[in-house]
């Protein structure tokens, strides 16, 4: 196992008692498609966390792979104006949560963040989600997702 997925799963055993079971697929789940395909599942069980910068903070927004996040519905929820959120750089973000982009779990985060879950993905009885490195999933029951995420269930597709 990629150190960074062992990490992943360290920290969730010792922070929230969670034992991810985690698969690596070596040519990679970069994309939400390539993900699905990887998992054998349907590419809006694909839980996406993405990082974004809404005013002064760092938001992670975990959405649905079918989906893309509306950028003002996320500014409505954070209270800022539209023209206020952005996707967050790739050295912000791997200081603010600890992880790169494409390998950000929903939790296991360095700094408390807010974070969304895309209401979609409660559709579903289990979702696949970074574990630490894009090579690397985990399946989850959402509402498991959302709980140990702090997560606020929200309409944030656009």
């Amino acid at each position: 196992m990629h150190q960074r997925a062992r990490e992943f799963v360290e920290r969730a055993r010792e922070e929230y008692d969670f034992d991810p079971r985690v698969k690596e697929f070596p040519e990679g789940t970069k994309t939400a498609a390539d993900a699905a395909e990887a998992v054998g599942c349907d590419v809006a069980q694909i839980a996406s966390s993405i990082a974004l910068r809404a005013g002064d903070e760092i938001v992670v927004v975990v959405t649905s792979g079918a989906n893309r996040v509306s950028e003002a519905k996320l500014a409505e929820l954070r209270d800022v104006p539209a023209g206020d959120v952005e996707m967050a750089d790739a050295a912000e973000i791997k200081e603010t949560v600890g992880w790169s982009i494409g390998g950000v779990p929903p939790f296991c985060h360095d700094s408390a963040v807010p974070v969304y879950v895309d209401e979609t993905l409660t559709e579903f009885d289990t979702v696949w989600a970074a574990a630490g490195t894009p090579e690397a999933v985990f399946p989850i029951d959402p509402d498991e997702l959302v709980e140990l995420s702090g997560g606020e269930v929200a309409d944030v597709a656009e």
